[in-house]
């Protein structure tokens, strides 16, 4: 039969594509896997292999070996192969068998037959479970309503259950057969399995007894000898019936678990390659299948030769290790005698880890046109480009297929050839036949035709994905377009540093080129930089300015900055290359000479002329805004601290990171984002870049020693700040000496004093960089980037001016590393600040000796955290991205898993999209900002102001329409929150009323009418702004709602692992300052969590609850 099938195959043309049979769809009922029995690995094989020889002296594949031409061809100069006839390219390969001596253990299942042999007597198979309990359990696992994983849990359950019977040192006699049964488990050192009854009383002198009577009785008894051997295991799997299998929950008979022959795998999954004429490389799995060949040869010799049983058993021994390690090289019990520095890989190595079949082949593989080099930045390039050096561009290339828009470009492309830009690589006809470009360009030029394809190199505005590794995030590898330029690194805009989270002090970064239009389209839909700017994890903005572009901008928007004419139209051609149209706007200053403000620079950057419908309004609290001592109108700040835009123009504030860097809802990107969408954005990003690098390139910035250097009026009051301290200090340090020092809640003494002087000392750090902050001159660098968050921050500032501060090592101050003290420096038992870690002098003054000291142990934390977090935090990263990968919105609102499981009946309860938030806290909408857009972009003109009551009828009315019904889609809480806005409304023109005494006595009538105009004017709502703001509500609220299909579950992995990573790697730049590590503390708590709930034994943190914290206060005032 099977010689008549091999002879209709090689009429076949044989393909590795699967064979689909054209019967309609079909549903799979269900997937099963178990092992193979003998006999099926026989039908399925074709030859059986049983020489360890590879090839013969002509070279060709031995039959009978392990690559027998049947298996199919073993290289390329093979031919056919025997089964099939197909070439190697097109056969999939085929089996063998290989047939044992003797039975060995899949170590692969071996805790499973442990388990099994837990469960059964030795001797005839049964079941060691009484027979009323062994139907209880039976009863349940038959149960059709009970989930594998319950049927899994009620299994480990019987095991346990058959264990406890034999671990309590008293014999677990089989109800069928009398016979008495030890505890089983694994051998240690060995692989085998242990049947130990030395502990049951009684057994031990019966073994004694028979020994007596033998030749071996003065020899020392071992009870690890009594190991159940292979075939002993077989014979007892072979004896159980089927409903011991079910009741173990096995989908197959237990005897296939031991393995009497060995399936030979295809030569197509471990091909031989010749090296030489006469020599050739072979697969490790190849190597592992001569060793077990031969060491079967040796044991089936031993056994035909009748030699003594300890040398049979050595040789079954050896065979059973190496059939271990050809299915895991990494198995423990391997004889020393057989151990090698570098192991021959496994199959459990071929698919486990990182490099494995799964993440190594499958999940992630290695790709083409692909490139990797330096970054640097380019403020030039648009926030979607990216600079591509012209070598790389000469080697990536994309198909283009030639239509009659594009043959004379990719005519001279072809002319040019692959070393010439903008050339091409390869020439590809329709029928498949590819053509190098290297020689005879001219005639393939000249026979250029439509629907021909050319690999031509990369040019301007192809489409390129940029990553930046590790990704944590999605938006670490975005869609950008190339930009070919000069030079040997990628550039792009500093602007996107932020999601890649990318620094230029010798980054790398990739470079990926979709080659269809399909992935093209996919690429700038899904993944572009615009479609991109702010995180779904929150909605906030992640590409903004940064840095530079701050910093000019808080200068540009000073109060005292004004230009002439020249110089502002210079700036204004700044922002567009000068090809933009720019509307000039009215000078801020007439007389003696026009000039304009750096605000109207803003304005005219934001719209730049009247064709651009973008009309911004909202106000946000930058990092100096600062209340007026009189309660003043907020634009009245001292500091110039609150920005506000009405209709695009900057009315006040001086611009920082508040209003143009990320993670600000309020700021002026995100507000862009939402009402004029992601061009609106970009291109206003696009304008700062440039201006910001050209303003200031001319203006100039730079630090320098003299902008760190103290006035003698600043060292003298850091001096006494410095001394106060310490004088607290000492005097709190006498009362703990005396007994006398008071106790805080929960604390002993020494807790009290050390609480009570890292207080005192924080407190000096606070001082002198509030003394810094007030004393340095507003032209001083490291203040200016501090003030408007460019970079750095007061302490970074007080440190390097005043005073370092107290150095933390472990949260706490300096520990003792000598006896009773830190250093052999300072006297024993010594707790003054000095010999505790606190650093008096500035990086400009220098530290002194025991300072530097204390300052290295805080810095190698934060180096040593560094290092072992980021581990911890990648893991758990993964971990979490596993676990909720699977998780997605589906068209009827539920969260579920790839099984269909319902995992939330409505994401997030509200359905709402989290990257479109507005407001803080995860609102929705900001109701304070679009209601000041209303009235902006909506004047009042000549229409009268609405009354309260008219103002709730129309809400009324509104809010009663059939788009605001829970079943289309409107939820109850937006509703009441849109309520409480309109009542907190309400209260604000009162209060202006209450303001302003209006009141109805005759006297007032004639101030009343200009009185209520001014009211009506500072809050009050005409028809149809209320209309507009109402109905702009009403319509964006609907527009947030999650799209169905999306990826929730992995968004959500990111969204905790990518700023746990960040916390760990902030630290890095703190060195000694204890105010991060409150931060690295949640990251331990947080993988202690996770491991808690995986199972595994760790250390829990330990919560006080009230009950202890009452004790403890108690047992403080009873020590007082």
């Amino acid at each position: 039969m099977r010689t008549m099938n091999r002879g209709q195959a090689k009429t076949l043309i044989f393909t590795k594509q699967p064979f689909i049979e054209d019967e309609g769809h079909r549903k799979i009922e269900k997937w099963q896997f178990s092992a193979m029995s003998d006999t099926e690995i026989v039908n399925m094989a074709e030859t059986q292999i049983y020489k360890c020889n590879y090839y013969d002296p002509n070279q060709k594949p031995i039959e009978g070996g392990l690559l027998d031409p049947r298996l199919g061809p073993a290289n390329k100069s093979s031919g056919e192969c025997a089964t099939c006839g197909a070439v190697m390219k097109d056969c999939p390969g085929h089996f063998g068998f290989l047939v044992l001596a003797l039975p060995v253990l899949n170590v692969g299942y071996l805790s499973t037959i442990v388990d099994i042999l837990k469960c059964i007597c030795k001797l005839c198979s049964g079941i060691l479970l009484e027979e009323g309990m062994r139907n209880d359990f039976l009863k349940k696992m038959r149960s059709p309503k009970m989930e594998p994983l319950r049927k899994t849990e009620l299994m480990k359950k019987i095991v346990k259950k058959c264990n406890s019977l034999a671990t309590n040192y008293r014999p677990v006699k089989c109800s069928k057969c009398g016979f008495i049964n030890g505890s089983v488990k694994k051998a240690v050192g060995v692989l085998g399995i242990i049947h130990d009854r030395s502990k049951l009383n009684g057994v031990m002198d019966d073994f004694r007894t028979t020994l007596s009577h033998t030749k071996e009785s003065k020899a020392s008894f071992n009870v690890a000898t009594h190991m159940l051997n292979p075939a002993r295991i077989y014979s007892l799997f072979k004896r159980m019936v089927d409903e011991d299998c079910e009741l173990l929950n096995l989908s197959n008979r237990p005897a296939n678990l031991i393995m009497k022959n060995i399936a030979v795998p295809p030569i197509a999954i471990r091909p031989s390659v010749i090296v030489d004429r006469s020599l050739s490389n072979e697969n490790d799995i190849t190597e592992r299948l001569k060793r077990i060949i031969q060491s079967n040869a040796i044991l089936r010799r031993d056994l035909l030769e009748a030699k003594s049983a300890p040398k049979c058993l050595a040789s079954w021994d050896i065979l059973q290790v190496e059939v271990a390690q050809y299915i895991n090289s990494d198995i423990r019990g391997v004889p020393f005698s057989m151990q090698t520095a570098k192991p021959l890989s496994g199959f459990v190595q071929r698919l486990k880890g990182k490099g494995g079949r799964f993440r190594g082949n499958l999940s992630g593989k290695r790709v083409e046109y692909t490139g990797r080099t330096v970054i640097s930045p380019d403020p030039n390039l648009k926030i979607t480009e990216v600079g591509i050096p012209i070598k790389m561009a000469q080697i990536l290339t994309y198909p283009e297929r030639v239509s009659h828009h594009n043959i004379e470009k990719l005519r001279q492309c072809v002319s040019n050839g692959p070393d010439k830009y903008p050339g091409a690589r390869m020439l590809r006809n329709p029928d498949g036949t590819e053509w190098s470009l290297k020689v005879n360009r001219k005639n393939a030029a000249d026979g250029l035709k439509y629907g021909d394809i050319v690999e031509r190199h990369l040019e301007d505005g192809d489409i390129v994905l940029f990553n930046r590794q590790p990704s944590l995030h999605r938006m670490s590898i975005m869609c950008h377009r190339a930009k070919v330029m000069p030079w040997r690194t990628l550039r792009f805009n500093e602007s996107v540093c932020n999601p890649y989270n990318a620094d230029f002090d010798g980054d790398e970064m990739n470079m990926h080129v979709p080659q269809t239009e399909e992935a093209r389209t996919e690429a700038v839909m899904l993944m572009g930089v615009q479609n991109n700017l702010c995180t779904p994890k929150n909605g906030e903005v992640l590409v903004a300015s940064t840095q530079d572009f701050l910093t000019s901008s808080f200068l540009i928007t000073r109060k005292d900055t004004f230009y002439d004419r020249a110089s502002f139209s210079l700036m204004c051609s700044y922002m567009g290359d000068g090809t933009d149209p720019v509307d000039l706007p009215t000078p801020a200053v007439i007389k003696p000479i026009e000039l304009w403000t750096g605000k109207q620079l803003f304005s005219v950057l934001v719209r730049p002329n009247s064709s651009v419908r973008v009309y911004l309004n909202f106000t946000v609290n930058e990092k100096s805004y600062s209340k007026t001592e009189d309660g003043g109108p907020e634009a009245m700040c001292p500091n110039d601290g609150f920005v506000y835009f009405r209709n695009s123009e900057l009315i006040a504030g001086q611009l920082g990171k508040g209003t143009l860097g990320n993670g600000n809802k309020d700021g002026l990107y995100s507000v862009l984002l939402r009402d004029y969408k992601a061009h609106a954005a970009a291109s206003c990003m696009n304008r700062l870049a440039k201006l910001s690098a050209r303003w200031i390139g001319n203006h100039g910035f730079s630090i320098g020693i003299s902008d760190v250097q103290p006035s003698d009026n600043l060292y003298n009051e850091k001096e006494k700040i410095i001394k106060e301290g310490y004088n607290k200090c000492a005097g709190k340090i006498q009362l703990y000496n005396e007994g006398q020092l008071p106790l805080e809640p929960g604390c002993d003494a020494a807790q009290s004093l050390e609480s009570g002087i890292t207080k005192i000392l924080n407190n000096i750090r606070d001082q002198t960089g509030k003394l810094c902050m007030q004393t340095l001159h507003w032209r001083n660098s490291p203040l200016i980037m501090s003030q408007c968050g460019s970079k750095g921050s007061p302490i970074n500032i007080s440190q390097m001016i005043a005073c370092v501060g107290q150095q933390s090592v472990g949260g706490r101050r300096a520990p003792n590393g000598f006896i009773d003290r830190s250093l052999p420096h300072f006297p024993r038992k010594a707790k003054t600040p000095a010999a505790k870690g606190f650093v008096a002098s500035s990086f400009y003054s220098g530290l002194t000796a025991t300072e530097f000291f204390f300052h290295t142990m805080g810095g190698r934390e934060g180096l040593v955290d560094t290092a072992v977090k980021t581990a911890d935090t990648g893991y758990m990263s993964r971990r979490l991205s596993k676990i909720l990968e699977d998780l997605s919105v589906q068209y009827d609102n539920t969260v579920r898993n790839a099984s269909g499981c319902i995992v939330q009946f409505c994401y997030g309860d509200d359905g709402m999209d989290p990257a479109m938030m507005e407001g803080e806290g995860g609102a929705p909408l900001d109701f304070r900002r679009l209601f000041l857009k209303a009235k902006a972009t909506c004047p009042a003109g000549e229409n009268e102001s609405l009354s309260l009551e008219e103002v709730f009828e129309i809400v009324k009315d509104r809010l009663s329409k059939q788009d605001m019904t829970p079943d289309r889609g409107c939820s109850a809480g937006f509703k009441s929150s849109l309520e409480e806005f309109l009542e907190k409304y309400a209260k604000e023109l009162r209060k202006t009323h209450d303001t302003f005494v209006l009141d109805q006595s005759p006297a007032w009538k004639e101030k009343s009418a200009s009185l209520e105009k001014i009211v009506q004017n500072i809050s009050g709502v005409t028809c149809k702004q209320l209309e507009v703001f109402l109905n702009t509500c009403i319509s964006r609220y609907h527009s947030k709602k999650v799209e169905a299909g999306t990826a929730i579950g992995v968004i959500g992995a990111q969204s905790i692992g990518e700023p746990g990573t960040q916390m760990t790697l902030k630290t890095f730049h703190f060195a000694g300052e204890n105010s991060l590590v409150t931060e690295v503390d949640d990251i331990d708590r947080w993988c202690v969590s996770a491991d808690a709930a995986a199972g595994r034994s760790c250390g829990m943190p330990k919560v006080d609850t009230e009950k202890h914290l009452q004790a403890k206060k108690n047992k403080s005032k009873s020590c007082a």
